[in-house]
């Protein structure tokens, strides 16, 4: 078959379907890819007979050692009736037809990205971590990071949400509240998996009112995907925004607040060392002078801020160190603070005098 420019063209949108890992492509997908594509490069559509040749050529013919191979997925015609899908790819995950093998440097650093990924260790679903390393060619080794982990008990949950996010599934969430044995079910878009406090948290919108939704795993019970339903992209970047909160409880009126607090010398390194957010900063110079004649009470110890919305966890956050830490500014904040600091005082209160 010659080399022609229309070819090549084809050859190079057929490689990007054939390469890739986040979607999976039947000859008939990649026909119809080919038909969306090729007029914006001024060519007509081509047939699925000729895909195939395109293919047949690419895998026997052509000088670019190219190894396809088969493998099946569950999938869902118009009708919603369940049926296994024919798909093709690279048996080799890293191969192109227009890019090089990975060099030593380049799967060193993969190696290490694998590591990682290995934290997961232990849940299923997840062997394609093995089988990708072995594909890449990457020795086994000691690891040198360790991650604290939580196996869930349903194991196989976060591996099949991660595939439902990667795949951009809507899903029927099914699940119960904590200390109560009723199920309800809710139609959402995942959109991330994120782990706080040793536990994971599915972040999600909800398909009806777009409000976003916070599932901690554990009080999941099961889902299932819905072909039907239309996946919505997030509007706006659901991690950025959580590296502006403490925790996972997400409140969307919240806004990003300067929040001034003292912590005594017994705690002030330990704060330091491990800070209640990464905005944290300490505060020094004319600026910590303002603050102590404004609070001549506070003696000794050290200044700190952090920029943060609020929520749940900070409140939480902020009064785990008792009497060590206080809440300066802002006042909404520091008096949360004391409300939950004064029931604890109250309920061992009522327990010295039971």
């Amino acid at each position: 078959m010659p080399a022609t420019k229309n070819a090549m063209t084809r050859y190079a949108l057929i490689d990007r379907m054939l390469a890739s890992r986040n979607r999976s492509y039947s000859i008939q997908d990649i026909t119809d890819v080919l038909a969306e594509k090729l007029p914006e490069y001024g060519m007509e559509p081509v047939s699925k007979r000729c895909v195939e040749k395109d293919i047949n050529y690419l895998e026997y013919d052509s000088p670019f050692d190219v190894e396809i191979e088969e493998y099946w997925v569950d999938a869902a015609d118009c009708n919603d009736r369940p049926y296994r899908k024919r798909c093709i790819r690279y048996a080799d995950p890293t191969f192109s037809i227009f890019k090089p093998k990975l060099s030593e440097d380049e799967k060193t650093v993969l190696s290490s990205a694998l590591e990682t990924l290995g934290s997961f260790e232990g849940l299923e679903n997840f062997e394609w971590l093995n089988d990708l390393q072995h594909r890449l060619g990457l020795e086994a080794h000691q690891s040198i990071i360790s991650f604290s982990k939580n196996i869930l008990t349903n194991s196989t949950l976060i591996a099949s949400l991660f595939t439902a996010i990667r795949l951009k599934r809507v899903i029927t969430l099914h699940y119960h509240k904590f200390g109560c044995s009723e199920v309800r079910s809710v139609e959402v878009t995942p959109y991330l998996l994120k782990e706080y406090n040793n536990r994971w948290f599915l972040i999600a919108s909800a398909c009806d009112t777009g409000k976003v939704l916070t599932f901690a795993l554990d009080r999941i019970d099961s889902f299932e995907e819905n072909h039907k339903a239309l996946y919505r992209e997030a509007t706006e970047d659901l991690a950025e925004h959580f590296e502006d909160m403490i925790g996972v409880t997400y409140n969307e009126d919240a806004v990003v607040e300067k929040i001034i607090f003292w912590v005594s010398d017994v705690s002030k390194e330990y704060i330091k060392t491990k800070p209640l957010h990464n905005s944290q900063r300490c505060i020094r110079n004319e600026r910590a002078n303002i603050i102590r004649n404004n609070y001549q009470d506070l003696h000794g110890g050290e200044l700190f801020q952090i920029e943060c919305m609020e929520n749940y966890e900070l409140i939480q956050a902020l009064s785990s160190y008792g009497s060590e830490l206080l809440v300066l500014e802002p006042v909404h904040i520091r008096e949360k603070v004391f409300s939950r600091l004064s029931q604890m005082v109250d309920r061992y209160k009522n327990i010295h005098n039971f």
